[in-house]
């Protein structure tokens, strides 16, 4: 890698590993870009929140021990996967640490299978387990040449001062990356209005009822003798979903202990948290209760 050069890292493999190389390269940029450019995927108050993503995954994973402890630092975790899908395209398609890189999407593909797509049944139905396999290919296709030689190194040589520029350059590359997206980043969708939730006569005063809001986020209802209110259920602190605990009468998260109260606006009166639960504005219109 000393001599790198962009064109014979092209040249230098297979038709077919080119073929791969090109598609990875630019989808998983992509995916980068999809993450970067979505307002709510580290905002702890969006249903697309990647710590809300990962909490649903935790009763059918199998990696799920693991997932628990991705939870407690979410928004970390959503920086290291935007990133990585960066440098890990941008390095396919430059040539750069190649191999590795290719490694590296095969883990990442392997841990998006074992979470978000562990349930797709049957299993060719879902993406993750193709790119898992196509990064693989790619790792042996670029491994060797036509004559079974070594044509590129597993690991960057650090001792040579081009080579660590090089990755520099990546990791810079994949940095710009994250925050020029934010040019490109839309403001959350605005609710629709009018929707409607339950039926009045169906739901008397002491009712409780889980919902789903107009902007797709998981959401709860209540009525009180002072009126009809409702929150999203999404924790504030990373993202976990909180459930209403009947006897205590607060929305309680199971992952750190953060306990709302619904009937002080959601305000957070215990836990490792201080921000309130967002409220969604819900009204009674003739016969029925709607988001508004």
């Amino acid at each position: 890698m000393a001599n790198y050069s962009f064109s014979k890292s092209w040249q230098n493999t297979p038709v077919a590993a080119r073929i791969i190389r090109l598609f990875l390269g630019v989808t998983f940029i992509y995916g980068g870009w999809n993450k970067a450019t979505d307002p709510g995927f580290l905002d702890p108050k969006s249903a697309h929140y990647i710590g809300a993503q990962i909490t649903s995954y935790l009763d059918t994973s199998p990696i799920s021990f693991i997932l628990k402890h991705m939870i407690e630092n979410a928004t970390a975790f959503g920086w290291l996967i935007m990133l990585s899908e960066f440098a890990i395209g941008i390095a396919t398609l430059t040539g750069i640490a190649l191999e590795l890189a290719a490694l590296g999407g095969f883990l990442l593909s392997i841990t998006l299978w074992l979470s978000a797509t562990w349930t797709v049944k049957p299993y060719f139905l879902g993406s993750d387990t193709a790119y898992a396999i196509l990064w693989i290919a790619l790792f042996f296709l670029v491994r060797q040449n036509t004559k079974g030689r070594h044509v590129t190194a597993l690991m960057p040589d650090l001792r040579d001062r081009r080579e660590v520029l090089r990755i520099l350059g990546i990791a810079a590359a994949s940095v710009a990356a994250v925050f020029a997206c934010g040019r490109f980043r839309t403001s959350n969708p605005t609710p629709e209005t009018g929707t409607a939730i339950a039926k009045l006569v169906d739901f008397p005063v002491g009712s409780t009822k889980d919902f789903v809001a107009a902007d797709g986020s998981p959401a709860m209802l209540f009525r009180t003798k002072a009126g009809v209110f409702a929150y999203s259920t999404i924790c504030t602190h990373q993202g976990c979903a909180v459930g209403f605990d009947a006897k205590s009468k607060l929305l309680a998260c199971p992952c750190h202990g953060a306990q709302f109260d619904p009937n002080k606006d959601g305000a957070a009166v215990s836990g490792p948290t201080k921000i309130s639960l967002p409220k969604i504005n819900v009204a009674i219109k003739g016969t029925d209760i709607v988001q508004i």
